[in-house]
């Protein structure tokens, strides 16, 4: 590597990093300032805090990685182009696809680094960030949709309640029906099902079996049964940020498996997935984009590069969350929701270096 790409590679992967941990303080005065009330209100414990702060970094940081790095690439590219270096660099016979090798090669650096972050410390945050989230802050909010619970918990099973209190693993209404060969060939009813964690077992309060035979029906009626059932109280109601806080392995059995419970997050949990590699991605599109706009010198300086960058920053968050929202509370398919803002910018950003080359 010659000395012009350590040079570019050096000053793209400092100022990224001061960026990032300039930022950090800022976010966390911000939250904490916003948070500080609930946090004194509940009499939250010191070491829960800390341990939350640093779960929201790690969170946080994970989400905004491409805009910290869009804006720190247009930064240090615009400090080059005050200082008619970029002009120098070309001037000197270098070709602007040589100029931006070093710029692709710290991209690489930090899609790898965002690749391991998302991978396997992004759902340890995850966790405790919205654990702490829900415990503290939004009381009285449940982290699951309770009301009309309908699964199916494996290929013949499938039960139902109209509503579950997380809290106290009751719910009412309970129905399991058991099909064989796509028929029914017995339905259990209660009017309500609580777990008994010390023992494992469901208690079933007027509980009533129907065998479905070929003539006539065995019905089974008492006040009270206790029982096992193949399925766990998390697995029927997981919480919606769920996705969030597994491994890549884990996460892709866990949407297979809600896919087959017919669960309605099913497109919210592979936004999650699909996330995971569609990030690191634009890590490079922007990046692209970012030194297109900022190779430039011009009139009005680096702030003039800056307005035109976070501009440009603010319409691609815009089009990933209106994209996201729709996967989330429609059947739009998430796939499309998460790549359609790479592919759109990745246009743009072909563009933008081709006129830049010219």
């Amino acid at each position: 590597m010659k000395i012009l790409d350590w040079y570019i590679l050096k000053r793209y992967l400092f100022t990224f990093t001061m960026l990032l941990l300039l930022f950090i303080p800022i976010m966390i005065t911000v939250h904490l300032a916003e948070k500080i009330g609930k946090i004194l209100e509940n009499e939250v414990p010191f070491g829960e805090v800390m341990a939350y702060l640093l779960d929201f970094t790690i969170y946080f940081s994970y989400l905004l990685f491409p805009l910290f790095l869009f804006i720190s690439v247009i930064w240090f590219t615009s400090k080059l182009a005050n200082n008619t270096e970029v002009i120098a660099f070309l001037s000197s016979g270098v070709s602007f696809s040589r100029f931006l090798r070093p710029y692709l090669i710290g991209a690489a650096i930090v899609a790898i680094f965002s690749i391991i972050l998302g991978l396997f410390l992004a759902p340890k945050a995850s966790e405790g960030f919205n654990d702490f989230s829900y415990k503290y802050f939004k009381k009285g909010r449940s982290a699951v949709e309770n009301t009309n619970v309908f699964r199916q918990i494996n290929d013949n099973e499938i039960i139902y309640v109209s509503n579950f209190n997380v809290k106290n693993k009751v719910g009412n209404n309970f129905s399991l029906e058991h099909f064989k060969d796509n028929k029914l060939k017995s339905k259990i009813t209660a009017s309500n099902i609580r777990y008994i964690p010390k023992d494992t077992i469901y208690r079933l309060t007027n509980y009533v079996k129907r065998d479905i035979g070929e003539h006539e029906d065995e019905i089974e009626i008492l006040r009270r049964k206790d029982t096992l059932f193949a399925f766990d109280v998390d697995e029927l109601i997981p919480e919606i940020y769920a996705a969030e806080t597994k491994m890549y392995g884990e996460l892709k059995e866990f949407i297979d498996k809600e896919e087959a419970r017919g669960s309605s997050n099913v497109g919210r949990f592979k936004l999650v997935l699909y996330r995971k590699w569609s990030l690191p991605v634009s890590v490079f599109i922007l990046t692209i984009i970012a030194l297109a706009v900022s190779s430039k010198k011009r009139r009005g300086g680096m702030g003039v590069n800056l307005a035109i960058g976070i501009c440009i920053a603010m319409v691609f968050v815009f089009f990933d969350k209106i994209f996201g929202v729709m996967a989330e509370q429609s059947d739009f398919n998430p796939i499309i929701a998460v790549w359609f803002p790479n592919i759109l910018f990745g246009i743009l950003a072909a563009y933008m270096l081709y006129n830049a080359k010219r």
